[in-house]
């Protein structure tokens, strides 16, 4: 399961798909002048004019996913820039600012709130000096498909109009501080992002724009009954175990339960105090320790175990075993070596 909602899917949306960079990286550009800031970034097409007098500096980090993009950029000087997004696409625009966060066709973006425009059209941003802001663009065809099968609602016939967006100043910081965490996270990998780890953090990406509020959406349906919330925690328990050799994700459980993102949350925190993703691990992870508790026997290595519970990633399953257990996932298997050799030892005959 992805973030395009399905594996079956995937293909009809490559067609559609933002141009990712091939390696999947988290790439990091200093420029000097506004020209060289306005053509560091990936797929726009736009212009900067340097308003005020002095050397210009501008960063931007991006990272370039199958269906969005997410970036942070930096810029010294008052600028007025011309910007268009690629067709079918949509852009969000998080200022970090509180006051002072630039103008969009000249409405205000106020502290407590975002820009938003889709794509193929162009729109005009006056940002300040010391200007930072947030972006994510995803395509539209991405976009609908999870507002409808994962959050379960449909997207506001007004939104395209929409240029600024108010979410609250709380609800912006802890957008800004989640894709600063998405963005410093990909730049401590030195490896490319693997396919499984690229849908998750599109998937986080959506669920964060609809945490905050910044897709105006349907009101969502009633929450489930007690007996039905303790099915639905059941089912996707006995999903997760008949699919052990890979980790599922959030929008793939909605879809195979039929409930929302939303509801999902709620069953689980209702029936047992915790977030999907987390109860999902937590499975994952005691499905191996009980699996090295027998590996001895069947001459099976922590990778074997670790790979047949969908954990590909060495380090972190070693990581996440420890914290949840207290120890390494060799040392389960240490102690069942030494308990299959202390049997073993017991039922030979003396000599």
């Amino acid at each position: 399961m992805t973030i395009d909602i399905t594996s079956r899917s995937a293909a009809a949306l490559a067609s559609s798909a933002l141009a990712p960079q091939p390696s999947f990286r988290v790439h990091t550009r200093v420029a000097h002048d506004a020209d060289e800031q306005a053509r560091n970034l990936h797929g726009w097409h736009q212009t900067y004019d340097q308003l005020t007098a002095g050397s210009f500096v501008g960063g931007l980090t991006e990272l370039c996913l199958d269906h969005m993009q997410v970036f942070v950029e930096t810029t010294s000087h008052t600028l007025r820039q011309t910007c268009e997004v690629q067709k079918d696409a949509y852009w969000f625009g998080i200022p970090t600012c509180r006051e002072g966060s630039g103008r969009i066709d000249a409405q205000p973006i106020t502290g407590d709130a975002l820009a938003f425009r889709p794509g193929g059209i162009e729109f005009e941003l006056l940002t300040s000096a010391g200007y930072e802001i947030f972006g994510v663009v995803v395509k539209g065809d991405v976009l609908r498909r999870y507002a409808a099968q994962v959050e379960r609602v449909g997207l506001a016939e007004q939104w395209p109009d929409t240029q600024v967006v108010p979410i609250g100043t709380a609800r912006k910081e802890r957008l800004c501080a989640s894709l600063r965490e998405l963005l410093e996270g990909g730049a401590a990998h030195a490896a490319p992002l693997s396919s499984c780890a690229r849908n998750n953090l599109q998937a986080s990406v959506l669920a964060s724009l609809f945490d905050v509020g910044a897709l105006p959406a349907a009101e969502p349906p009633a929450m489930p009954s007690r007996a039905r919330r303790q099915s639905i925690v059941s089912e996707a328990r006995d999903y997760v175990l008949a699919n052990r050799d890979r980790a599922l994700s959030v929008p793939e459980m909605c879809e195979r339960l039929h409930v929302s993102r939303r509801t999902l949350q709620y069953c689980f925190q209702d029936v047992l105090g915790m977030a999907p993703a987390t109860y999902v691990r937590a499975i994952r992870l005691n499905g191996a320790r009980r699996d090295l508790g027998n590996a001895s026997r069947e001459s099976r290595s922590v990778q074997d175990v670790a790979a047949a519970w969908g954990f590909w990633h060495m380090s972190q399953f070693a990581t996440d075993y420890r914290e949840l257990f207290g120890m390494r996932p060799s040392d389960t298997l240490k102690a069942a070596r030494a308990i299959t050799c202390a049997a073993d030892a017991s039922r030979s005959p003396p000599r």
